[in-house]
């Protein structure tokens, strides 16, 4: 059986159509060109900065698995730093070869390298083999992020029309509970 080399470097714009096909359901909706546009901008951002970048692993010269790391706080109210390694993804025909574990290797040398205490993981909700592998790794689940268009969401906080007999109702209700509760308080006080 011959052995394949792992290797872990620094993604270049080159690698953008190859991370476009690889996070196709996590990057915007849009035409593929404007997807490798968009991991192109995502890459170079991260050249040019060292709170960010983009990690690639290669499987006998093919790219296999992609992360991108970046510096952030802990939570918007923990503000400790925190190392995120957003979208740790493996192709398919890699998997249960070694990527993932390197992927997340050069998570905690990114860490390391900044003098960063944690790292936290951003992954499918969905996906039970991800979100085995990370808790066998120790990564803890700390919150569960939800999104929805902005429309959705105004459309179930703003009240219907035909549900105002519903709310009226359920206002007549609760009063008659509380004159009912009213009333049971002052029977048991006089006697």
């Amino acid at each position: 059986m011959s052995r394949y080399s792992l290797t872990t470097r620094v993604a270049t714009r080159d690698d953008a159509p190859v991370l476009a096909s690889l996070w196709t359901d996590s990057v915007r909706r849009a035409d593929p060109s404007e997807q490798v546009a968009d991991i192109e901008q995502i890459v170079k951002n991260g050249a040019a900065s060292v709170e960010q970048r983009v990690m690639v692993v290669e499987y006998d010269g093919q790219v296999a698995g992609a992360v991108l790391l970046r510096i952030l706080t802990l939570s918007p109210l923990n503000l400790e730093p925190c190392v995120h390694a957003f979208y740790p993804r493996v192709f398919v025909d890699f998997r249960r070869h070694g990527v993932g574990h390197a992927l997340m290797e050069a998570a905690a040398s990114y860490a390391e390298e900044n003098g960063i205490l944690h790292v936290a993981t951003a992954i499918p909700y969905g996906s039970r083999e991800a979100n085995r592998f990370m808790a066998r790794l120790g990564l803890a689940p700390v919150a569960t992020y939800r999104v929805a268009p902005t429309g959705v969401l105004r459309s179930r906080l703003v009240p219907q029309r035909g549900k105002t007999a519903l709310d009226g109702r359920s206002k007549v209700l609760a009063a008659r509970r509380s004159l009912r509760r009213a009333r049971a308080e002052r029977l048991a006080t006089e006697e």
